[in-house]
């Protein structure tokens, strides 16, 4: 129950950005018109990353505009997550020693099946993807501010996703 609302939760996050948007190609099956993106399984000690990487993915792909994201109920493919590596490091200091830029890696396994044909369209494990951001202030800002910026960082790595499931056909 708690996971059928995340992903109602989820549809409604996406149906509101679904106005942004950059667009990719792809020749896509033709009969694959819908997608459905669970909740993304977390087998990292990182809390609360499998929502907001699989809030990222459903707004991505709600915003390239190839498929229409739905309950996994109607859908014409699911694509499953699983989030088994997640990392910040810091790759860049100012004069006083403080981190100014992080990177953040995100490793993946990923699974798209065509649900309507019982079919495997691809399965993807050790996926690594990765997305830099800037922290800028006082140490005592950082925790909020990297919050933010990792959830920006999270878009970047699920346009990747996306990119990654539909420029494959």
């Amino acid at each position: 129950m708690i996971r059928r609302r995340r992903v109602v939760a989820l549809l409604v996050v996406a149906a509101g950005l679904a106005g942004c948007g950059y667009s990719l190609r792809g020749n896509l099956p033709a009969h694959l018109r819908t997608v459905a993106v669970p909740v993304f399984t977390n087998r990292t000690s990182e809390p609360a990353v499998e929502n907001f990487l699989t809030s990222a993915v459903v707004e991505a792909f709600s915003t390239n505009g190839r498929l229409e994201v739905v309950t996994p109920e109607t859908a014409d493919a699911i694509l499953e997550g699983e989030i088994t590596g997640y990392s910040v490091e810091s790759i860049a200091f100012d004069s006083r020693a403080n981190v100014r830029l992080y990177r953040l890696i995100v490793v993946m396994n990923l699974r798209f099946r065509d649900v309507r044909r019982n079919a495997l369209l691809f399965e993807r494990n050790g996926l690594r993807e990765q997305a830099d951001f800037r922290v800028q202030g006082a140490v005592s800002e950082t925790i909020s501010r990297e919050e933010t910026a990792l959830r920006a960082a999270a878009i970047d790595i699920a346009r990747s996703v996306v990119s990654f499931a539909i420029e494959r056909f």
